[in-house]
């Protein structure tokens, strides 16, 4: 443990530097591509080692007869969508029609059951707290909803046209700004803790 500490803080410190200065050193690009490429070979190999992972513990499901049937489900759909992907390429009609028919669909289900959820928890909110920010987030909410779809097959243009659009293309874009801007100023700091050894996540 001693050992081993030091020399991956090096190689994770050094390799970081090296991408770095690769970025602003002419001389060095060639350098700087060819490790990212080695981390996107990385990556899917972590990729595929989760797949294995996830084939592994099913099939365990399976043996043990804990919930089988959805372990069957999620096996059957990810072996054969997996093997018909290989053979064909993900462009071929097969892939595609698996994913429009069905990878679609279920993300929309996904969604609808997401707005289900939004509108539960908005009114549990209002029965345990109900405060400043509570009423921001059940106003934006109910604004959002009604100008989404029309009530009950009645158009609203106020919510439709006008506020609901001004919400979605200003107020969310800004929030959703801040938060990008948040996330990337925390890969920065972590990033650079990393650099200076502080933080060391591959000793684990």
């Amino acid at each position: 443990m001693f050992v081993r500490a030091p020399i991956s803080t090096a190689i994770a410190v050094g390799v970081g530097l090296i991408v770095l200065a690769a970025l602003s050193i002419p001389g060095m690009n060639e350098i700087g591509g060819r490790i990212l490429d080695w981390a996107v070979l990385l990556a899917g190999l972590a990729l595929v080692l989760g797949l294995v992972n996830l084939l592994r513990v099913h099939l365990r499901r399976v043996r043990e007869r804990k919930q089988p049937l959805y372990s069957l489900v999620l096996l059957i759909s990810m072996l054969g969508t997996f093997g018909i992907t290989l053979w064909q390429g993900s462009r071929a009609p097969i892939p595609n029609w698996i994913f429009l028919n069905l990878q679609v669909p279920i993300e929309s289900s996904l969604m609808a059951l997401l707005t289900v959820s939004l509108t539960l928890a908005a009114a549990r909110l209002m029965q345990n707290r109900l405060d400043l920010m509570s009423m921001v987030f059940l106003v934006t909410l109910f604004v959002l909803l009604l100008g989404a779809a029309p009530l009950f097959g009645v158009e609203l243009p106020l919510f439709t046209r006008v506020i609901s659009p001004y919400v979605s293309n200003f107020l969310s874009v800004a929030s959703t700004r801040g938060l990008l801007i948040g996330v990337g100023l925390g890969t920065l700091a972590t990033g650079a803790r990393i650099l200076i050894g502080a933080d060391r996540p591959y000793d684990g």
